[in-house]
């Protein structure tokens, strides 16, 4: 049977770990809004690729600033990633310290401040491709007034 410290202990584990877990639970929804905007870029990037379809002028342009956003999407999800791997390690070493009975504040704090950095780097990558996003769209705009022009 557990003693009362020893319920007092873990249940101050858990409350230390509530932070890092509601934090989880927000990457997790950044990482699903970046994979949907990979998915559309995926499915826009197959429209343009399609065979014996008539292709614009700016077809080329824009599947070249789709690759562009593939590559920023890729490694915004990839340091979300890595930043909830490090959010999971916090956790798991918060609960592996206490039952060793050993002081992981050190190993937790460069885990914390490791999630950190990546998450701002794939929010910053995410920026990124938001960027070139609307850029694309001001090009494309350009692209179909120049077409009408010399249609009209």
């Amino acid at each position: 049977m557990q003693s009362p410290a020893d319920v007092t202990t873990v249940s101050h584990v858990i409350q230390l770990a509530v932070a890092p877990v509601f934090l989880l639970t927000g990457v997790g929804a950044i990482l699903n809004v970046v994979t949907n905007r990979l998915a559309r870029i995926v499915d826009r990037t197959r429209v343009l690729g399609l065979p014996g379809e008539q292709k614009h002028p700016s077809s080329n342009e824009e599947m070249s600033m789709l690759a562009r956003r593939t590559r920023w999407v890729h490694w915004a999800v990839s340091f979300c990633t890595l930043s909830a791997l490090f959010i999971c390690i916090v956790i798991a070493a918060l609960f592996v310290g206490s039952e060793i009975g050993i002081d992981p504040s050190g190993t937790v704090s460069l885990l914390f401040i490791s999630a950190m950095l990546t998450l701002i780097s794939g929010l910053l990558c995410f920026l990124r491709e938001i960027f070139l996003a609307a850029k694309s769209i001001e090009i494309e705009k350009k692209g179909y007034a120049a077409v009408e022009g010399n249609q009209g």
